[in-house]
């Protein structure tokens, strides 16, 4: 997905380095020394942690190097046009075939995990695999026995630190327009569409010279942020319109999805992409909470929490729903109703800001 440039080339302001030679040279080893190489990331991938793989393994290709990626079961619709997209294997799928590729790999990537129980249903197998691991991720508290662990919470993403990985290498000469469109599409979703966890020069130094090279930034958005059915148009209207919950005392929203709901509007994998941010729209309103129950397992609820400026919610994550992530964005989830779920978030709502 590129398209023909205003100039002939784009040049890369020299980033910050984030590898110090020593893990350089690690990773160079590893890779040269493998010849079985399999790229893991965890359930219900999302743009950071399906294109961070898809763009690691467009960089290995350059390298002489076959990776396979395995997920434990399906993303979002809206990002199948990604490049390599349909040779991901999933473990829900095929768990015979992904087992095999790990038990006989020789180099495992664990990309946007911080901990293995983040690979759910495929976790006997990872953890089980006697390959070594190369750990690339931004979530605080990694917890994952590496060869080579680069965990850096202040990146806005997965994709972003593979990229800047490969800059590092000297290799962004060999790359093509695969591994860029992935880079871009990963960095622009983890950060809501550069609206948070990207406040440094260096990331907008990588946008700039990722449009430089003709990523196509329009068609991306377009086809990420404007491919909804009429089924999930209607969904969002409905919480929005009819779930949708406003704390102004505490500058607080939230809404919940149930499953009956959801086998209503005929959701699939994606349809609530994003829709924890719609109630920050709102005068006032600097946090948001987000609860979906699973549609196939009962007293289970996701959960999604999103903020404002510097107003933070990942502590609440931590400390009510069993998550964590970044400042202005973090998860979990809960085991127990969908009706005990919505009394815990208006439990952390009313103590929110005494997490501030």
């Amino acid at each position: 997905m590129t398209r023909r440039l205003l100039s002939s080339h784009s040049t890369l302001p020299e980033l910050s380095p984030m590898l110090t030679e020593t893990q350089l040279e690690q990773w160079r080893r590893l890779v040269a020394e493998a010849q079985r190489i399999v790229i893991c990331t965890h359930k219900s991938p999302d743009g950071d942690a399906l294109c961070s793989s898809l763009a690691l393994a467009h960089y290995l290709q350059t390298e002489g190097k076959i990776a396979a990626i395995a997920i434990p079961d399906a993303f979002p619709d809206f990002l199948q046009w990604l490049p390599g997209a349909n040779q991901v294997k999933r473990y829900d799928k095929d768990a015979a075939s992904v087992e095999q590729l790990l038990a006989k790999a020789d180099l495992i990537f664990c990309l946007d995990i911080n901990t293995t129980t983040r690979v759910a249903t495929m976790q006997t197998a990872l953890d089980g695999a006697p390959a070594p691991r190369i750990v690339v991720d931004h979530h605080t508290g990694p917890d994952i026995n590496a060869a080579l662990l680069l965990s850096q919470p202040h990146m806005s993403s997965a994709t972003e630190m593979i990229f800047r990985i490969v800059s590092q290498m000297g290799a962004l000469n060999r790359v093509g327009a695969q591994f860029y469109t992935c880079c871009y599409c990963g960095m622009m979703t983890d950060t809501g569409n550069f609206a948070y966890n990207c406040s440094y020069a260096d990331f907008f130094h990588i946008i700039a010279y990722l449009v430089g090279q003709g990523v196509d930034k329009e068609k991306i958005s377009h086809r990420v942020y404007n491919s909804y059915s009429a089924d999930c148009l209607r969904l969002r209207a409905m919480v929005i319109s009819e779930k949708m919950r406003i704390v102004p005392e505490q500058h607080a929203a939230y809404f919940v999805l149930t499953a009956d709901e959801m086998q209503r509007y005929h959701y699939v994998k994606g349809d609530a992409e994003g829709l924890v941010n719609e109630p920050l729209r709102i005068k006032d309103i600097l946090l948001s909470i987000s609860l979906r129950e699973d549609n196939a397992h009962p007293n289970l609820v996701w959960v999604s929490l999103r903020s404002a400026g510097n107003y933070t919610c990942h502590r609440l994550a931590e400390r009510y729903f069993n998550g964590g992530g970044h400042p202005n964005a973090a998860g979990g989830k809960l085991l127990c109703s969908i009706q005990e779920a919505e009394r815990i978030v208006q439990q952390a709502i009313n103590n929110w800001m005494n997490t501030q």
